[in-house]
């Protein structure tokens, strides 16, 4: 799982231009955290510390169920018609 966080990490990261000094400071860690952390090479890093790092990039950390399904195209669609039809004047 670390693995796949960092990775979404160092993307998000440099998706936004950004080195990893600068989401440390935006997130109040240390840069080596974050090298660490999109290495997968820290031990015990903390839930604070994460979502530090989450919230400097606008990501959230979403838990499901172990073996829940992914959505299907169509499901996805149909919900994103739903929140479309949310967001109407009437």
């Amino acid at each position: 799982m670390l693995p796949f966080i960092g990775a979404q990490i160092a993307a998000a990261r440099k998706k936004r231009g950004w080195t990893q000094a600068q989401l440390a400071k935006r997130a109040s860690v240390s840069r080596a955290t974050i090298e660490a952390l999109e290495n997968a090479r820290t031990g015990e890093l903390g839930f604070s510390k994460v979502t530090k790092i989450l919230s400097a990039l606008g990501l959230e950390l979403k838990l499901q169920e172990t073996g829940a399904a992914r959505p299907t195209l169509d499901e996805l669609m149909q919900e994103q018609s739903d929140d479309q039809g949310l967001d109407r004047n009437r």
